[in-house]
């Protein structure tokens, strides 16, 4: 890392997250709306999964070129924050333009820039907040990003809501049938991703390299060739606790885009018995997802803090597990409950686990990786997210009529079944912890190769 970390003071350390608020605003509009734009663009339900296609490739490809590319950038304004500003800025020009979709391609491709922006910008958030803090800081600094991501996705599903609230028409739509009350959430979702990560940049200064780091830069090389070796390079050094992570993340990601997808049409067929993206009780369907996905983010945003100090005490490991399991179980209730009002209590849980994976597994993975790699081991754990979401949007759909028999319920039950593996597996992640290197041996490497581990279940 650059220089040695200092100890944030807490208005520093919000202000140091920010960003998220604003990140995480743009990811909850995809969550709650794509699939309601896209039905209303005339897409089929089947077909749902690959019009999401855009998310999983563009973050298999660009994180971890990304995350090796900021490892080894040295400007003025840091390693990290250019990425985080430009992905930003792009992001938000997406948002302003995508209700606007005149048809399903112009959709989808808009969805595939504002994934690749969102990437950009995410990967070195990340491995800034990790440059940043003291080791002791970290657990809170993750877990403050997770409060953002509870606070940002939060606004994001309640905004049509109120929206509706303050006197728009639910059914008012334009001529290719996107409501008004849609159209005007992403239009303050593009101000929000702007501000906020103005704001981050204007108040967090990234330290500046030491003369060994630069040397060190200098010797391991600039561009995407070098950016390319370093990722190699990493994968075969992948720390154990990565890879023990892995079956987690498959199942908990697969179950997550799966919920995304289909809570919308599974609503819909639970509380009024119709799919028909034209009918009133469809858009009622979408409000009411905005209400309750709100809730469970409103949860993951208070979770986050309290959950600081169970997972001081107990460790991020039986929190995690425990959180996962508390949203397997609301996942298999959702589809039976027929009361909106009763709809929240499984969003008790799913706001639990949401809030725990935003911040546990990742300080899980930043007290076990060298800080020189930083950014390109970041990067490459979100493969462990894209993957999951990439093999179930080519798998679902095969299975999705003769499985699941075409119900978007049984979608939904297929998530929760899912969180509950993810716990489990979640008890066989042994702990490592990364052993510092002799001082010699560090001086004579300058960052060259990883610390061994020590592990411990």
């Amino acid at each position: 890392m650059s220089s040695r970390p200092t100890t944030f003071p807490l208005m520093r350390l919000l202000l140091l997250n920010a960003g998220f608020f604003g990140v995480q605003y743009s990811f909850g509009l995809q969550q709650s709306n794509m699939s309601p734009i896209y039905s209303y663009l005339g897409a089929d339900h089947a077909s749902l999964p690959y019009l999401w296609l855009a998310g999983p490739v563009t973050g298999l490809v660009l994180q971890p070129l990304v995350g090796a590319i900021s490892d080894r950038t040295s400007t003025r304004w840091g390693r990290r924050l250019p990425f985080i500003v430009l992905g930003a800025l792009v992001c938000s020009l997406c948002l302003l333009t995508m209700p606007f979709s005149t048809a399903l391609w112009m959709a989808v491709c808009l969805l595939w820039v504002l994934d690749a922006a969102n990437n950009v910008a995410m990967e070195p958030y990340r491995a800034l907040v990790s440059d940043v803090l003291t080791p002791e800081q970290r657990p809170l600094g993750f877990l403050t990003q997770s409060a953002f991501t509870g606070l940002g996705q939060t606004l994001a599903y309640l905004t049509p809501s109120l929206l509706v609230w303050f006197g728009m028409d639910q059914d008012a739509a334009n001529s290719h049938h996107i409501p008004y009350v849609t159209i005007a959430a992403f239009v303050i979702g593009a101000a929000f991703s702007a501000g906020s990560i103005l704001l981050t940049a204007r108040s967090v200064r990234e330290p500046q390299p030491t003369p060994a780091e630069r040397a060190r830069l200098r010797q391991g090389g600039q561009g995407l060739g070098a950016a390319l070796r370093e990722i190699v390079c990493a994968l075969r050094e992948m720390p154990p606790t990565m890879r023990q992570l892995a079956p987690v993340m498959l199942f908990q990601w697969y179950a997550m885009f799966c919920y995304w997808q289909y809570i919308v049409l599974s609503l819909s067929t639970t509380l009024f018995g119709t799919t028909d993206p034209a009918s009133h009780a469809f858009r009622q369907a979408g409000l009411i997802n905005g209400q309750i996905g709100s809730f469970y983010n409103f949860v993951a945003f208070v979770a986050a803090f309290a959950m600081v100090p169970f997972t001081r005490r107990f460790g991020p490991k039986p929190t995690h597990a425990a959180c996962l399991t508390a949203a397997g179980i609301g996942m298999l209730l959702l589809p039976v409950i027929q009361d909106r009002w009763l709809l929240l209590l499984p969003m008790i849980g799913i706001g639990l686990a949401w809030a725990s994976m935003m911040g546990n597994p990742y300080l899980m993975l930043a007290e076990r990786i060298p800080p020189e790699r930083t950014g390109v081991y970041m990067g490459l754990f979100n493969l462990f997210i894209v993957l999951p979401m990439l093999i179930q949007i080519l798998t679902l759909p095969l299975y999705f009529d003769r499985l699941l028999g075409g119900d978007a319920r049984n979608v939904i039950r297929l998530a929760g079944a899912l969180l509950l593996a993810a716990a489990v597996s979640m008890l066989f992640v042994g702990v490592q912890r990364v052993r510092a290197p002799r001082a010699s041996a560090a001086r004579s490497s300058a960052g060259a190769g990883y610390p061994g581990v020590e592990e411990r279940r």
